[in-house]
């Protein structure tokens, strides 16, 4: 995980300020790996394209999970002792301080992520676009997979945000709103997770 210090942000299309207190964030969205790990750990059901024995690919081991609800997001997040971010700690993280529309600046580079028009097709491994790294030290924040937030845009549904290999490019800006219901479940869709500044020291302990 990374710190985000606590402090105003610029947030959303028309880069509202905003006050956020310190928290930690993944540097990369969960993996197919660290998911196989609860999943042996609890016996929550394996997401649809692993094998029946709950065993991943082993060519995507390093990708990020997909075709996880919000639920199992939720779930895998309470287990490790962290929460999934809210849509506006997952924007701050992606964008920093000072509203930029991309983690890396201003310019629209679509060659910075993976996204529909780059023709990859498929989930990439973290840290495969290290041109594309956020002001903190994040990964895929653009591109990849939506991931779920904590945040609900109305019951049922909780936002997403960052596009994926799927999206057109101007799809992926971190302010950009999009949502799903909690039990959406796709091939482009996965997580990270985030927890409190006071939560992990607990978590750690002295």
């Amino acid at each position: 995980m990374v710190a985000v210090e606590g402090s105003v942000f610029l947030s959303g299309p028309s880069n509202e300020p905003v006050w956020l207190p310190d928290y930690y964030i993944d540097v990369y969205p969960v993996t197919n790996a660290e998911y196989g790990r609860f999943v042996a750990a609890t016996g929550h059901h394996p997401p649809r394209h692993w094998a029946e024995d709950g065993t991943w690919p082993a060519d995507i081991a390093d990708h990020p999970v997909v075709f996880v609800t919000w639920t199992d997001a939720a779930a895998y997040a309470a287990w490790v002792g962290k929460s999934l971010p809210t849509s506006q700690q997952w924007e701050k993280a992606a964008r920093g301080t000072r509203g930029t529309v991309y983690p890396w600046g201003d310019q629209p580079t679509p060659a910075k992520c993976n996204v529909r028009e780059n023709g990859v097709g498929a989930t990439t491994a973290g840290g495969c676009y290290q041109s594309g790294v956020s002001p903190y030290g994040v990964y895929d924040m653009c591109g990849n997979v939506w991931e779920w937030c904590a945040t609900e845009s109305r019951p049922g549904r909780r936002e997403l945000k960052g596009g994926a290999w799927t999206s057109p490019f101007n799809r992926a800006t971190p302010s950009s709103f999009n949502d799903a219901a909690e039990s959406m479940c796709d091939d482009d869709t996965g997580f990270r997770c985030a927890t409190s500044a006071e939560s992990l020291q607990r978590l750690l302990g002295p």
